[in-house]
Order: C-alpha cells, then structure tokens, then sequence
C-alpha cells in the first residue's frame, strides 16, 4: 500500500509543540465540553432507562448536570473544572439559546437529530488556536415548527431540517464565529465575531460564559468554586476564580463595538423550583436564561456565583459587525504587558497554516485542502471529557434520591468495573456524545495524521482497567456496554504505528507491545464467546451494523437459535491477520513473539477454512451459486437457512488479507520452517494460502480468506453499478434489492429487506442509521485498503473489468485509487461547484459565504451521496484526511514494496539520529493518492 508522504510537521512551530515536553500543558485546554449532555444514559436516573425522557432539552437550562457539561462552541480543561462557552439572544426567542437544539430518538420520524446549522472550521493539535461557526436566527428560533411537523412525518418521508422552515431566507441571520487562540498552555482569550448577513438591522444580546462543572451536588464537604467580580485598570469587566487546590484565574471581557460589557452571575445549581416545585433560594443555572427573556432581575447576581456571563448587548446595522473577547489566564502579575489580542490571533492563525501547508504541500487542489483541514478540524473540536463511573452511577450519590434497585440489574450492571474520566474522541459530540469502540478505531487513524500521540493514548484508553472488562471484552457504548463492536482495535493500532514511524522516523514498540498484550485477551473473549458451535464461525450480534440483517442481531432470534456471521466471522480472520502482524514485527526486537505470531497465522487458517468452505459443508457461508457470502440462520432443530441478502456483510471477508513478505523470513530466523511444518502437516489448510510451496511475486505469500477466483467473484458485483457500486463510494446493500427485496416469512410474519439509499424507514435500533443502501466511509476506506494489500502480491498483471459490464479492465491498485477518488467526490466541488454532501440547499452550495463550510455526515444517499445522518460524525467520515494525503508511487504506478525504490522518505526529528530502514511486515498506510 502506498506510504505517507509528508513533511516534516516538526520542522513547523505548532509541530515542535506538539511534540515538545510541554505538549501536556498546551493540550490541558480543549474543546471539551459537549453538544449535548441531556438525554445521555450518564444523565440518566430513571427506573425504566429512558434516557432521552428523564432528562429532555427542556431541563438543560434549569438543571445542573452529574457527569459533564455542554455549549455552543465550548472549551474548558482537561476535567472540566471550568467551562467556556457561548450564549445568545435574537431578542425573540422563547429561551436563551445556550446549547445546540434538536430532536429526541421519539421525535424524530428517524431518530434524534441536531436541528442547528454550525460548522466545525479549523483547529490545530494542541489546540492553540481553534474556530467554529453557528448560524443564529434574526427571527424565533423554529423549536415548535420542528417538533411538530417531523412528529407528522412517517419514516417513510424526508427528515423536517432547519432550513426547510425558511428561518434562514433572506439571510435574516447573524453569522457567529467563535475562536480560541492560546497566548500561553494557561492564558487563553476567546474571540466572538458577529456578523449580520440581511439587509435589515438586527438586535442581539451575546454573552460569553464561564462556569465551574457541579462538584458539589452530590457527596458532603464538597468545596464550592466561585467567581467574584471586579474591574482591570482598563475598565474592563473582570472576575476571579477560586477552586479548591488550583491557582485562582482573572477573567476579563472587552469589546470595542460595544458601550458597555457587565457580569451576570448565577448559580450552576438545578432550579428545583421550576422543574419540581420544590422551594429553594436561587440564584440558579436558568439565571441568565430568566433575567434575559423574562426580565427577572432576581435571577442573577452582579457580585459573585458559580457561572458568569459577560453581557455585551449589540445592536447591529445592515451588514454590520462587532467582536468580544473574553480572556482567562491564571491571577496576573501587577506588571503584567497588556496583550494584544487581534496580534495573537494573527500569530496562531499563521502557524496553523504554516503546520497545515507542510502537511499539504503536496496537494495543488485548494478544494482538497480546504476538504481535509475542515475534517481535521472536525477530529479536533470533537475531542471531549468523559466521566463515567458505572459503580457510582447505579448506586446514586449521598446527597441525592436513592436510584430504583433495579437498575443494579439492567443496563451496564455486569460493567461496575467501568470508571472513565478522560478526554476522548466522539463520533459526533450531538448526536453520539459517548465513545464507540469501533469508531475511535478509525478515529485513532485519521487522528495520526496531525497528532499521533494522541492518537495512539486513544487506543490505549480502550484497554485500561478502567475500561476494558476483565473478562476482557472492550465496551461497546453507555447505551450498552456489553454490546460487542467489530474488532478493529488491532487494525488501528497497527496503522497508528505505520503512520507515526512515518512522521516521526521512529518505531514505538512500546505502544505495540503494551496495546497487543491487552489484545491478546480481547481476542480470546471473541473467541470464547462469540463462536457458539466452537466451529469458528462467528456470532457477535449487530457488530455495529444496525439494521442491516433481515432481524436485530442483538436480540433474540424470532426463529429462535442463532446467526452465523460472515461479517463477524470475517472479522476475527482479519482480527488474527492484525494481531499475527504486530506479534512479528514485535519479533524483530523479541523473537519470543515469532511464536505467538505463528499461533494467530494457525488461527486465521482454522477461521478462513471455516468461512470459505463449499456450501455442501456444514460451517461454509460461501453460497456457490451465487458466488457471494451469507449469513446462516442456525435453527434450533439443527438445520440451517442462508439470508441471501447482497449486503456489506459479503464483502467483509475481502478484509482479512495480509501478505507476508520474502524478506521477513531472513530476519525472523525460524518463521518459515515452523510455517511450513504447520502447513504440510494440515494439507487442508495449506490450500488457503497461495503458492505457500511456489513463492509467487517477490517470494510472497497471500494470506486471504479468498482465492482469486472468489475475491474476482465478490469484486464482479461490488463494481457493479447497477448493485453495489456508487459515484461516491461502495453502497452497504446492493441496489438490486430496490426491485428484488429479500423477504423471509415464519410463523405468518414477513420479514423484508429493501435498497433504501438514505434515511431508514424502520425503528431497528431507533432508526437513526441506515445499512440498507447508503455509502459509509469505514467500510469503503477498509475496503480499499484490502484491494491495495491484494495487488501487493498479484501486481499489476492480475487485472479486473471495472465498472462490471464496462469491458475495461485495471488493476486492484487502480480501482482502490479510484474508489479512493469516489469516496473524496461527496465532499469535493463537482463541476456545478456543488458538494453532493450538502445536498439541494441553495445557502449551502450557492451562497459564497456558505459554499466552502463543509459538513461530515454519518453515511452518505446511495445514489446522490447527500450527507444522512449525523451531521457531524467527521469521527469516521473524517477518514477523507487520508484519503486525501498524497501518497508516493512507483515510476510504473505500481505501489512499491517496502524498502524499494519509490518508499516514502521517513522525516525526522532535527534532534533524532538517522536511522537503518527497517524490514516492514506490511505496508505504511491504507491508501492512495486520489489527485
């Protein structure tokens, strides 16, 4: 697979403080805090486990929260003992628009869904500088038009959004861009500008807020922070913080557009009066909310509290444009030189284009760059604090109502183990605020592009005591921990290793070596107990595939018995391929590991000869007529039924490749002769590894659960236009089902699949995702990888028709670049100057000032590649960074092996010694140049 080709991000200045001793510090500050902290199953002290009811949008405002916090544009430290983030008022809204708004899971006809406009725009790694942007209304913010008209609409009708309520025409609206800049690790100033885009003049009221996290509301002798008011000696508004045990901050806030900026105060206490009449003296969180809209003077303070707002009111002419700053930093000296805000920010803003043109300098397509530093930027804004204590949590806090007992036997009950409280990466901090094991995988990898410390403390996070169950099953999610993901964890790990070495010049063997030991027990969980018959054919459940099985895989079968997988099963084959492969290059430092090694290369066999047997064998889930791989349903009389669904769970086997090169058998003395033992004496199984007795191209042997003749089979229908094959990537169900849907009938009951290239029209695991059509980026980006592992042991001679029917005929390296292009063409301006991504919405594609903001969805329509779901999971969609970064070629275009000529050149640190290239057990990176 082609390697990286970068510069060196060390040479810049962001990068050298990346990779300083002092990067902890810089990183102390971030964008923390999440969209949304209501509705979470962390928030959640029900006794029937309805999250999203217990504590719905409409407490936000008035209740203090258990377990984080959340805001527009929010930063704060690494535990949230102060927050940062942004509130404001058109003057007409019915509330104080504090926190993005959308949906519940009950309330949308698919699911639960952000109804805002915001845009993740830029952000370097150590969070030195950071910028987002939010849309905000001249008019009252539509909550009710879009309550009631998606509560209207079916599953089988398009999601209501916000701009189909016409809140936007005109452009009635105040473009809001929030930026950090960090003068210091410690002193930071935020910057708030606010733009009117009508012809009209508009009023607005904006306050940047600070607030300590609730500490105090739930066990005794709890010290609680405050922030008292004061003036600077230029007259600017200013506070201090105290927090037990940490140095006080002085907070000041200023505009020049504005007469006045004032604190508010209030407390970030839960107003008990309003939602549970109960008498208590405020103030309370809701303070500013009430003072604001209803004018209740008592509901703030002007001296002291637990949450400040710095209130600057704005009245803005046509077109008109003002800026606040806000600014915090630990208590100042009296000698201190007054900084200049707008120099900082022009001195951040410059290193980051300095940081980002080094890792671009190779990409002439400024539509490119421009793709890949928003997606970037996603990654980084999406990092948030995390706490959960499951123990805690279930047995409920001493100074609050004691929690039903029978929680202590439902959800996340056999997780007590579960302590988290870390900054982690999310899929989308809306729609997903809670970590996926699955997707921090690939998060992991996109991540290693810019910080690949980060990334690999990441995977790293996933098998700690506090996370990792003894039994040694990684969680899945709050909504069920006990869930089991696809196991990716050693694919990530492997490619953030390739990926480091290549931007740092050096191999972290501790990393690999400490992530695989705890793999090691992962993998044994999967096999203990997701191999039902012992066969090695695996089960697993939904495996993060949702609704894309005729049943739910997580819950009992209606049928009874059980599934054979062959997405499940194909995953463990590639599971014991990722974990053989980190074993032996663990080996060129310990040959202990070549054994181990060698046991992940007999378990794979045992694996691929249980897929990949004929359909007359008992345990096959290869289907000879129609050449594809099914799933079985086991009934429980002991016969068996293939689910002939043409889905994505029949493409999966084509992951689980790997191949071993020539030249790794010099430097691990032994690997050959035990190989060749194991296979002579399993003549069975040696048929599975190609030309394991004829060393085929460069004397390397394939490792594959398909022979060519079958991987040429799969191919046939995932380059197909008319099934699979889409002009934006590879769909999760083939397109022949819109005219042809599988249907299996028991009992009276019909149960049916259908090609639906976009929104789900079922409730299968609340109906917000959809495998039944759409393109999604992690299976097409693995996908293309595989191809690329493929042609590094077939070439450039072995070739297959692309598009089928098409009588054109390339290698697998030139259709995975090809793919590679597709996939980058939902984000990129087509020849319209529209982004498929963004749909039909003229403010989005035609408006100059809105056509180069780019969103990162869940998955994508499977024939218009318009963004579906969550709109900012730029967790896994942001996987387009690597698709985008070029990658080095050979002359001949062929990928080079490693170590030939063509290899990518590996930068170093200026400090860090030249080093031997080393003998690699499989390629750099997973993808290629799309340019």
């Amino acid at each position: 697979m082609p390697p990286l080709r970068a510069a060196n991000l060390l040479d810049t200045t962001e990068g050298s403080r990346l990779h300083s001793a002092d990067c902890a510090h810089w990183q102390r500050w971030g964008p923390y805090l999440s969209e949304r902290q209501w509705g979470t199953v962390r928030e959640d002290y029900s006794a029937d486990g309805t999250a999203w009811d217990y504590f719905p949008h409409d407490h936000a405002r008035s209740r203090a929260y258990r377990w984080g916090e959340d805001g527009i544009a929010g930063f704060g430290d690494d535990t949230l003992s102060w927050c940062v983030s942004l509130a404001l008022w058109n003057r007409k809204d019915p509330i104080l628009k504090e926190r993005l708004f959308g949906l519940t899971n009950a309330q949308g006809n698919h699911g639960e869904d952000v109804k805002e406009l915001y845009f993740y725009l830029d952000g370097t790694p150590t969070h030195s500088y950071m910028r987002m942007l939010y849309k905000y209304p001249h008019n009252a913010f539509p909550y009710q038009d879009l309550i009631e008209e998606n509560a209207r609409r079916g599953g089988d009708m398009p999601e209501y959004e916000i701009l189909d309520t016409g809140v936007f025409d005109d452009l009635r609206y105040f473009d809001v861009q929030v930026e950090y800049a960090k003068h210091a690790p410690n002193d930071i100033v935020m910057r708030v500008t606010i733009e009117n885009r009508a012809d009209e003049p508009a009023s607005l009221d904006v306050l940047p807020q600070i607030w300590a996290r609730n500490s105090w509301s739930w066990k005794e002798n709890t010290d609680k922070p405050s922030l008292i008011a004061g003036t600077d000696h230029n007259g600017h508004a200013q506070l201090i913080g105290h927090q037990h045990g940490q140095e006080p901050i002085v907070v000041t806030a200023w505009s020049n557009d504005v007469p006045q900026v004032t604190w508010l105060f209030c407390e970030n206490d839960t107003n008990v009066k309003r939602l549970f009449n109960m008498e208590a003296e405020g103030p309370f969180k809701d303070g500013f909310n009430d003072y604001l809209v209803h004018g209740d003077q008592q509901a703030v303070r002007r001296e002291h509290g637990t949450k400040a707002g710095a209130h600057a009111p704005i009245e803005l002419a046509p077109h008109g444009r003002a800026v606040i700053y806000m600014r915090w930093r630990p208590e100042a000296s009296p000698d201190e030189v007054p900084l200049d805000a707008d120099a900082l920010f022009a001195k951040r803003i410059a290193e980051a284009d300095e940081f980002y043109g080094a890792l671009q300098h190779d990409m002439d397509d400024a539509d490119a760059r421009l793709v890949q530093r928003q997606a970037l930027a996603g990654m980084l804004w999406s990092k948030q604090y995390y706490r959960y204590d499951v123990h805690r949590w279930l047995e409920g806090d001493p100074l609050q109502p004691k929690p039903a007992a029978g929680r202590k036997r439902g959800r996340n009950a056999d997780w007590m183990h579960l302590c988290n409280a870390d900054i982690v990466s999310m899929p989308d901090k809306w729609e997903y605020p809670w970590y996926a094991s699955w997707d921090l995988a690939f998060h992991a990898a996109a991540f290693a592009l810019i910080d690949p410390a980060f990334a690999k403390r990441q995977l790293l996070l996933l098998v700690k005591d506090r996370y990792q169950h003894p039994n040694g099953q990684l969680p899945a999610y709050e909504w069920a921990l006990g869930d089991a993901n696809p196991p990716v964890h050693a694919w990530a790990a492997w490619r953030v290793y390739e990926i480091d070495r290549a931007l740092t010049g050096k191999p972290d063997r501790d990393f690999l070596e400490l992530i695989f030991h705890k793999l090691l027990l992962n993998f044994s969980w999967w096999v203990n107990r997701k191999d039902a018959d012992g066969h090695n054919i695996f089960q697993g459940g939904f495996l993060g595939l949702d609704n894309v099985g005729i049943f739910d895989r997580s819950s009992p079968l209606p049928t009874g018995g059980h599934i054979d997988q062959a997405d499940g099963t194909a995953w463990m084959a590639a599971y014991a391929l990722d974990l053989m492969r980190i074993a032996l290059e663990l080996a060129y430092a310990n040959h202990v590991f070549v054994d181990i090694g060698v046991k992940f290369f007999e378990h794979f066999l045992y694996i691929a000869q249980a897929v990949s047997c004929d359909d007359g064998c008992d345990t096959g889930l290869w289907d000879s007529e129609d050449e594809f791989f099914y799933d079985k349903l086991r009934l429980p009389d002991g016969s068996s039924v293939p689910m002939r669904v043409r889905s994505i769970v029949g493409l999966i086997p084509l992951f689980a490749v790997h191949v071993l090169e020539e030249r790794l058998h010099g430097h691990l003395p032994g690997l050959r002769d035990r190989l060749v033992w194991f296979l002579k004496h399993r003549p069975d199984l040696a048929k599975l590894v190609s030309r394991w007795d004829e060393p085929g191209k460069g004397n390397a042997l394939l490792l594959s659960v398909l022979r060519g003749h079958r991987m040429k089979a799969l191919l046939r229908r995932a380059l197909d236009e008319s099934e699979f094959l889409s002009d934006h990537g590879v769909r999760a169900l083939s397109r022949y089902h819109r005219d042809h849907p599988f249907v299996f009938n028991h009992n009276g009951n019909s149960f049916t699949v259908k090609y639906l290239p976009a929104e789900s029209d079922t409730r299968v695991f609340g109906g917000n995702s959809n495998w039944r059509g759409p393109v999604w980026m992690p299976v097409n980006y693995l996908l293309i990888e595989s191809l690329y592992e493929f042609h590094r042991y077939y070439g450039d001679e072995f070739r297959v028709e692309y598009p089928t029917g098409s009588g054109q005929k390339f290698s697998l390296c030139e259709i995975a670049d090809e793919l590679a292009r597709r996939a980058t063409t939902l984000f990129l301006k087509n020849k319209n100057g529209e982004r498929p991504v963004m749909g039909a919405y003229p403010l989005l594609q035609a408006d100059p000032r809105s056509s180069d903001l780019v969103l990162f969805h869940e998955y994508f329509h499977g024939d218009n590649g318009r963004g579906v779901g969550a709109s900012h999971q730029t967790g896994w969609s942001g996987l387009v960074a690597l698709l985008l970064q070029p990658r080095v070629m050979a002359a001949s275009g062929s990928v080079p092996r490693a170590g030939e000529a063509g290899r990518a050149p590996i930068p170093t640190a200026p400090s860090a010694p030249a080093r031997e290239v080393e003998p690699e057990t499989a390629s750099a990176l997973a993808t290629s140049s799309v340019k």
